[in-house]
């Protein structure tokens, strides 16, 4: 068989995308628990904020819905995705799929963009059931940076939960070691950006990845008061993106030997 045959009888990369992502759609559809979960926490947290009292101590209702946003998108993209990962990788999925006609960047790119559309779509309900509690007033181009800013923000948390599933084989310890960043996190976001535990507490958690996220996540809902710490923010993010996703993908290993 010439080379030129086993060419013409390799899908090309548009089938072979086309049915990764629909693989990965599938099963992210039937995960609900975590789907459910990351409806859930943001909803929760909007309902308790939505007085004047709960509102007041996350710094306003801005941040509050910017909080629920950025729950939602640590629990489907941080956790969810790097648990997957690790569960298929621990029972030899990847190791299957890298015999096939797929690209390694393929099969993790069509993992990620199913993921990118959770958030989406978690980011677009949350902000719609938020700006109905608190009758906020927002237009559509408003409505269209904050889904940029959510796939940002889910993008920090991907390359976060990519980078332990980089550095941790087992799925039992990506699961334990992901709650525990998860719950630095939200306590973060919880305490820190409303200066209740001292100012240097609230430096460090306003440029954490769960500060920098909400800060930006506000800041789009009142453009007019758009600041340099806005800027820094998203600069901040970009960062954390490059850092942790740089790290997942230099120790990420296709098998869990």
């Amino acid at each position: 068989m010439t080379s030129e045959t086993l060419t013409a009888d390799r899908p090309n990369g548009g089938i072979i995308f086309r049915a990764l992502f629909e693989a990965d759609f599938v099963a992210l559809s039937r995960n609900r628990r975590t789907l459910t979960l990351s409806l859930l926490l943001p909803i929760v947290i909007l309902l308790t904020t939505a007085t004047h009292k709960g509102q007041r101590s996350l710094g306003g209702s801005l941040l509050a819905i910017g909080l629920a946003i950025t729950y939602g998108l640590m629990s489907t993209s941080m956790l969810g995705y790097a648990l997957s990962v690790a569960r298929d990788r621990d029972n030899g999925v990847f190791q299957r799929l890298r015999v096939t006609p797929a690209p390694t960047w393929m099969i993790m790119t069509s993992r990620l963009a199913v993921q990118a559309i959770a958030n989406v779509v978690i980011a677009l309900i949350v902000m719609l059931v938020g700006s109905a509690i608190d009758h906020l007033t927002l237009t559509l181009p408003q409505y269209g940076l904050l889904l940029l800013i959510s796939l940002l923000g889910g993008a920090v948390f991907l390359s976060i939960g990519q980078a332990l599933v980089g550095l941790l084989r087992s799925p039992d310890t990506v699961n334990a070691a992901g709650r525990v960043v998860f719950i630095v996190l939200f306590l973060f976001g919880i305490f820190g950006l409303n200066g209740a535990l001292g100012s240097v507490f609230e430096s460090v958690a306003r440029w954490s990845p769960t500060g920098t996220v909400m800060v930006l996540l506000s800041g789009i809902m009142n453009l007019s008061n758009w600041s340099s710490d806005d800027s820094l923010a998203l600069l901040a993010c970009l960062g954390y993106i490059f850092i942790f996703a740089s790290i997942g993908i230099r120790w990420f290993r296709w098998t869990s030997e």
